[in-house]
C-alpha cells in the first residue's frame, strides 16, 4: 500500500471548487476521473481544503492511496497528463498512513491578487480582481499587519457559517507591489468562511479611506460581520501553500 501527498495547481475559473457538488463540475471529481482514467478504479481523495467556486490554487494538496508500492514520480507524470489543460501537478510524494492532508496541516498561505488599471489586462483576466481606482500598496501593507496574532475573526467569516471556534492565529499579513498588481498575503493555522476575501475588502476599504487602518483593532473585537468590509470576489484569491512544519512557516515569513 502506497499512501500519495500530490500537490497541484489548478485555475478555478471553471470549477465549483475543490469539493464535489451537484451544481457543477469540481477540483475534486477531475482528479478522480483522471486517476481512475490511469488505473482503473475510482479512489477516495482526501483534499487540505475547501475552496470556493472561481478560487485558484498554486499549492492544493490531497492524498490517495493504491494498493501497492509505485515511484511517485510515475504518479506524478501520469496525473499531469491525464489532468484538465487547467490544471497541472507541483509534487507527489509518499506519506505515512497516518498523515492527513488537512489535519497534519499547521498553517495555509493565501493570496490576493489585485489589478489596479483602469483598462483591462487580458493576462490577468478572471485571475486578478479587477479593482478600478487607485491602489495605495504602502497604505494596505501597513493596515495588513493590523491582523496578525492570535485573535477572534468573528467580525471576518461570512453570515451563515456554522463555525462556533472563531478564534485563528494569523503569523503574517502583508501586501506587495509586483508591477502589474498588489499581491495580499496572508498566513494562519487557519481560516473562517470566506475570511481571506473579507480581510482583502477591509483593507480595500482601508484604501479607499472609508476605514481608518486605526479601527481595524475595534472591527476584531466587537466581533460583528457588518463593521468589516464588503467581500472581495473570487477571482483574486489562491490557495498558495500549506504548510506541514512550522520551520517552514517562520522561514517564509523571513522572506
Amino acid at each position: 500500500m502506497a499512501k500519495l501527498l500530490v500537490k497541484i495547481r489548478y485555475n478555478g475559473n471553471n470549477y465549483v471548487g475543490w469539493q464535489v457538488q451537484k451544481n457543477g463540475l469540481s477540483v475534486q471529481t477531475c482528479v478522480q476521473d483522471a486517476i481512475e482514467k490511469i488505473y482503473g478504479k475510482r479512489f477516495d481523495v482526501t483534499g487540505c481544503s475547501r475552496t470556493d467556486s472561481g478560487v485558484h490554487a498554486n499549492g492544493y494538496c490531497f492524498c490517495f492511496s493504491l494498493p501497492y508500492d509505485i515511484e511517485p514520480y510515475k504518479v506524478m507524470s501520469a496525473l499531469d497528463f491525464s489532468l484538465p489543460q487547467d490544471m497541472g501537478v507541483v509534487d507527489c510524494i509518499t506519506v505515512p498512513d497516518d498523515f492527513h492532508p488537512r489535519y497534519s496541516a499547521v498553517a495555509k498561505e493565501y493570496i490576493y491578487k489585485i489589478y489596479g488599471g483602469y483598462t483591462r489586462n487580458p493576462f490577468l483576466n478572471g485571475l486578478a480582481y479587477h479593482y478600478i481606482g487607485r491602489l495605495d500598496a504602502e497604505l494596505i501593507n501597513s493596515a495588513a499587519f493590523e491582523f496578525v496574532g492570535k485573535h477572534d475573526f468573528r467580525s471576518f467569516m461570512a453570515n451563515g457559517s456554522k463555525i462556533k471556534d472563531t478564534v485563528r492565529t494569523v503569523y503574517y499579513c502583508d501586501a506587495r507591489n509586483m508591477d502589474d498588481y498588489i499581491q495580499i498575503r496572508i498566513c494562519a493555522d487557519g481560516f473562517l468562511y470566506k475570511m481571506v476575501r473579507i480581510i482583502v475588502g477591509t483593507l480595500l476599504a482601508v484604501n479607499e479611506q472609508k476605514i481608518d487602518k486605526s479601527k481595524i483593532s475595534d472591527i476584531i473585537s466587537v466581533k460583528d460581520r457588518n463593521k468589516a468590509g464588503k467581500t472581495a470576489p473570487p477571482q483574486g484569491l489562491y490557495l498558495n501553500k500549506v504548510f506541514y512544519d512550522i520551520k517552514e512557516v517562520e522561514n517564509e515569513y523571513a522572506r
